[in-house]
């Protein structure tokens, strides 16, 4: 269950990416990071009236602001990544953050995956990494080397140590309520400490949200739906193994370039990657 759950919430990660990328046309990375935690909301709101309010933990409220800043800086250092740097170099890298989430919930929160589970998430996010340089025709090396003169990557680097805690304190978040209200009340942690980034550092966009509310409210739908899908698969088995999974979302992105855009001359570039991925999964789904 948790596989079918991580993928669906894969799928609902790239609508909502496709949608977060046209509004960033139009609007900058702040009013999107904000538009993306607040209007997921609303859709979180009904799922808690829909499946109910649970007794909250005590630990409820201080994961859900734990997760706030830890996701808000991480979102934000993302974006800035992807202003600097070179969209396959920074996906490349920002995959390490697979491994990190591997270890930190290992030591955080006694997550202890297999040997096999372990192979699975490596494999998952060295097929990511084959993937994205061979697509960008770099060398193995090349994200790495870059480090030390690429402000884009460094910034790619603190996003993904920032994005292993995110996973750690929404899981402990859902576990202290249930999947709807520990969405909801972690996002709204999120969405109190981006208002005012936004507001300081965006203000004139605001003016054109009502213009876009379709695509802020479909933003919302889908991160709303990502979200719920994988934190009902996080409290099935440890989260590393989700994310590993959720990571089918660039193949699922390859599918749509191909019916769409007529780029199968790319898919085959990154054949290689792709089947080290699907053989992580495969692995991941023996371990479990």
């Amino acid at each position: 269950m948790w596989i079918v759950l991580s993928l669906a919430a894969a799928l609902f990660q790239v609508l909502r990416n496709t949608t977060m990328k046209r509004l960033g046309h139009t609007l900058d990375e702040y009013i999107n990071v904000w538009g993306r935690f607040t209007f997921l909301l609303p859709f979180a709101f009904v799922a808690c009236v829909w499946s109910g309010w649970p007794t909250l933990a005590p630990s409820f409220v201080p994961w859900c602001l734990a997760f706030g800043v830890c996701q808000t800086l991480s979102t934000l250092a993302l974006s800035k990544a992807l202003k600097l740097s070179g969209i396959s170099l920074v996906t490349a890298l920002w995959k390490v953050s697979l491994l990190l989430l591997l270890g930190l919930g290992w030591l955080a929160i006694g997550e202890r995956p297999t040997a096999l589970g372990v192979a699975g998430v490596v494999l998952s996010a060295a097929g990511v990494y084959l993937l994205n340089v061979r697509s960008a025709r770099i060398s193995m090396w090349a994200p790495l080397l870059v480090l030390v003169s690429d402000r884009g990557q460094r910034y790619t680097l603190l996003a993904a140590a920032l994005y292993a805690p995110s996973v750690i304190t929404i899981k402990q978040a859902i576990l202290a309520s249930n999947t709807a209200v520990g969405t909801f009340g972690t996002y709204f942690a999120a969405s109190l400490i981006v208002t005012p980034i936004a507001l300081r550092t965006s203000a004139r966009h605001f003016r054109a949200v009502p213009q876009h509310w379709k695509e802020f409210a479909a933003l919302g739908l889908f991160a709303a739906l990502t979200t719920l899908s994988q934190g009902k698969a996080y409290t099935l088995t440890l989260s590393s193994y989700v994310e590993a999974v959720k990571q089918i979302e660039i193949l699922y992105a390859m599918a749509i370039g191909v019916l769409v855009f007529g780029e199968a001359r790319r898919v085959k570039e990154s054949a290689l990657g792709a089947f080290v991925m699907l053989l992580g999964m495969v692995l991941l789904a023996l371990a479990a």
